[in-house]
């Protein structure tokens, strides 16, 4: 389901280019609280025209005079934002020196080429890299090596070669150079591996299209391109392919089924959702039986299944939809297992969010689920994979992550409800310091071994299988982070991290491993990573993972970036970033602050920051930004922030709310004007969004949207931080003009001095995602670093 979301790349630097200076301007006059970092560029800011504009709800009215820039056809606002940018680059010309360094020390970090382990599915072993000098992966595949022993062991884990035997699917660099612009959405290939079918969007506007590329010939079907598709799945035949459609808005609303191998078209419906705050999304069940049509709102859900050997056979249904209620389907030897959190009659059971069901293919009716399996205590399920011999569990334990698995056949009590514990499952080991876990693609239904992904601040992607029945693990592949080549000889390749592996929960878990053979790897003695609890205005504790140089960090007089999300229930990306370190080694800290709203706390820490509650998650990233002042890990007045989209509304409200508590702020493709969005039920998300934020239409809502719009509540007069808003204009989640209209009314309503210190750089092909590929994301982040060091005045030597 698409949401205003977040999008993430990777890079140290000779010690000798680590002195931070600052530079104290005395430009700004006497009246302006905030000291100047540089002098303002030598051309005025853009003025927009103004144009009478009244918004009126429930008595309410006000004025919107740069409401013109919502019509993304008006010519004057194409000008407008080439200005801004124009303004951007007068004011960041003086950075051209700091900006290449930056970027030339990611690059530097960056290995030569990045590849995937191979992952086999089948007779066949999928995998991507990004060659040399090129700034997108490419799909490949081999069969497997007939290799025996210690050489097709040693083949499988390193052996990444290029062989006369590989076969390149998709080359996202061809695709590039033929379009300028190219995101692939969605790959599926078919059961029996011949077909590969794609989506493709060349704007950045997030218009898909469906592509069908015949594996055996590489010619593309001229007959299989749709537009507007978006998720996809393919029967067992291999032959019916069947895909979601969009409609105006870009709601995927009705799924489609077509027929390859037809000299005509072959193509009949299947499903279409006329509730417009609903979306469709299809998917197949890991063993390829049943295809499942799961039309969502962001809190409820509704799936049905069609016969994957027999697609002609239609729809079933299998869970209806109740408000509040979701449901996530996988199957295995004749039963349904369903993540839901519906409501369980007569349950002594006090927990919260979702548990486990099942239910018997022929039983196809939500009222006869069965056999309710129920997380242990402080643990929620938040999701889970399944395979011939074992089903996977995802947990979330107060903030951290958990994984286990259970042996099929489940040995269930038919009559009683059971715990997680009473299953014997296996706790999947993991580091002591680990922030993210994301599965690996793991197609192979077959195999008794799970691929995940592990990082965190202090830890480079770690690619770990876990094989199911032995209970041991296997660390197949780390990212590679090369330090040497920049000349900082003090960070070793890899430091074995000797702690000890953090348990998931009791002493008494079943957790075998094979660490006397291997160890994970971090950074964690050249970085210090460590999570605090932060009481923000009503006494919640709030999760705050701090991040800094052990080195070069000095307490009470360090810089620090700020990150915030807080919506729609996802996790904040806490995972590695090597460009990060571009930060951390001059000294910054970089907090990541858990505010109600985003995940991590389970489906209750969402609800108590959405909707009315939104308030909160503002008030907790305040507080997180006063505790990293207030404790000295930041001083007082050197404190930035950052967010991306939905990220950008809690600290464009933040700012509102505290503006003299941070120094410069960067809002990425921002949510800004949150209430004429929502107001506006023709523009793309909107009637979804009422489900996260409310609809203003409604007097409780409007009210409580109005007290935080970033855009609605700019203090007047005040002295602002200085500000780097980005845009896109084929951003079709956030319009560009949310930005512009955002950063016009700054200007207008804030102090003169700081506001010259606003700047807006709109990118006029790419959309909510950027455009930038494996390198070119350092020049992108180079310029934001430079930006917060230039707003701090902060200079090389």
């Amino acid at each position: 389901m698409a949401f205003r979301a977040l999008g993430h790349s990777n890079t140290t630097l000779p010690k000798s280019c680590c002195n931070i200076i600052f530079i104290h301007s005395s430009s700004f006059s006497s009246t302006c609280r905030r000291r100047s970092s540089s002098p303002p560029p030598p051309q005025a800011p853009p003025s927009p025209k103004k144009v009478p504009f009244t918004v009126s709800v429930h008595g309410k009215t006000w004025q919107d005079p740069y409401h013109w820039m919502s019509n993304v056809e008006d010519p004057n606002l194409l000008e407008h934002l080439n200005r801004e940018n124009v303004y951007a680059d007068g004011f960041m010309a003086d950075s051209l020196k700091l900006r290449s360094a930056l970027s030339s020390e990611m690059k530097a970090r960056l290995p030569p080429t990045v590849s995937t382990p191979p992952e086999r599915w089948g007779p066949w072993m999928y995998y991507q890299y990004i060659p040399e000098g090129k700034e997108y992966p490419v799909l490949c595949r081999r069969l497997e090596m007939e290799k025996t022993g210690w050489l097709k062991n040693f083949v499988f884990h390193y052996g990444m070669t290029r062989s006369e035997r590989e076969e390149i699917l998709l080359d996202w660099n061809e695709l590039a150079d033929k379009y300028g612009y190219v995101n692939v959405g969605t790959c599926r290939v078919s059961p029996d591996h011949n077909y590969l079918a794609y989506t493709l969007d060349i704007s950045g506007g997030e218009q898909y299209t469906l592509q069908v590329k015949d594996l055996r010939s590489g010619l593309i079907d001229p007959k299989s391109k749709v537009n507007g598709a978006v998720s996809l799945a393919w029967a067992q035949d291999a032959s019916s392919l069947f895909y979601t459609q969009s409609d105006e808005n870009q709601r995927p609303y009705r799924v489609l089924c077509r027929k390859l191998g037809y000299d005509h078209l072959c193509e009949f419906p299947v499903f279409t959702e006329n509730d417009s705050s609903f979306c469709v999304d299809i998917t197949s069940t890991k063993d390829g039986k049943f295809i499942t049509v799961n039309s969502n709102s962001r809190t409820s859900s509704e799936v049905y299944v069609i016969d994957s050997v027999n697609p002609s056979n239609g729809l079933q249904k299998l869970c209806s939809r109740t408000s509040g209620v979701q449901y996530f389907v996988e199957h295995h030897s004749g039963l349904f297992y369903i993540l839901t959190n519906a409501p369980i009659p007569e349950s002594q059971w006090s927990g919260q969010g979702y548990y486990l069901v099942r239910c018997r293919v022929e039983d196809i009716e939500s009222t006869k689920l069965q056999n309710i399996i129920l997380p242990d205590n402080d643990m929620g399920i938040y999701d889970m994979d399944i395979f011939d011999g074992y089903l996977v569990l995802f947990f979330n334990n107060k903030g951290f992550p958990v994984l286990c698995s259970l042996n099929f056949p489940l040995q269930i009590d038919l009559k009683h409800q059971s715990y997680i514990q009473d299953l014997k499952p296996w706790y999947f080991p993991l580091p002591s310091n680990t922030c993210s876990v994301s599965p690996g693609s793991n197609h192979d239904f077959l195999r008794m071994v799970y691929r995940v992904v592990l990082s965190s601040p202090v830890m480079p992607d770690l690619v770990v299988d876990y094989d199911m029945s032995k209970h041991t693990y296997s660390i197949v592949h780390q990212e590679e982070v090369n330090c040497d080549s920049v000349g900082w000889s003090s960070i070793p390749t890899f430091e074995l991290n000797r702690s000890t592996i953090q348990e998931a929960c009791s002493d008494k878990k079943e957790c075998a491993t094979n660490l006397s053979s291997q160890r994970w790897k971090d950074f964690s003695q050249i970085y210090c990573c460590q999570r605090e609890e932060v009481i923000s205005h009503d006494g919640v504790m709030v999760p705050l993972t701090i991040v800094y140089s052990r080195q070069s960090w000095k307490r009470g007089q360090s810089p620090g970036l700020l990150v915030g999300y807080g919506a729609y229930g996802e996790d904040l990306d806490k995972s590695w970033y090597s460009d990060r370190l571009s930060l951390l080694d001059r000294g910054w800290v970089v907090a990541f602050a858990d505010v109600r709203g985003g995940g991590g706390g389970g489906p209750s820490w969402h609800q108590s920051g959405s909707g009315l509650n939104k308030q909160n998650s503002i008030f907790d990233f305040v507080s997180c930004g006063n505790y990293l002042v207030n404790k000295g890990f930041v001083q007082s007045d050197l404190l930035c922030a950052i967010g991306w989209s939905a990220g950008g509304l809690l600290v464009g409200a933040a700012v509102n709310m505290c503006p003299q508590l941070f120094r410069a702020v960067i809002l990425k493709v921002p949510f800004l004007d949150i209430c004429n969005t929502l107001l506006d039920p023709s523009l793309p998300l909107t009637l979804l969004d009422y489900e996260e934020f409310g609809n203003p239409q409604l007097q409780s809502y409007l009210d409580s949207i109005l007290s935080y719009s970033p855009y609605d509540n700019i203090p007047p007069n005040s002295c602002f931080p200085s500000v780097l808003v980005t845009a896109a204009v084929n951003d079709s989640r956030v319009g560009v003009w949310e930005g512009a209209k955002w950063v016009a009314k700054v200007r207008d309503s804030t102090c003169p001095r700081c506001s010259l210190t606003v700047i807006m750089k709109t990118s006029m092909v790419g959309g909510h995602f950027g455009e930038g590929g494996h390198y070119a994301q350092c020049d992108e982040t180079a310029y934001e670093y430079a930006f917060l060091m230039k707003a701090l005045g902060i200079s090389i030597e």
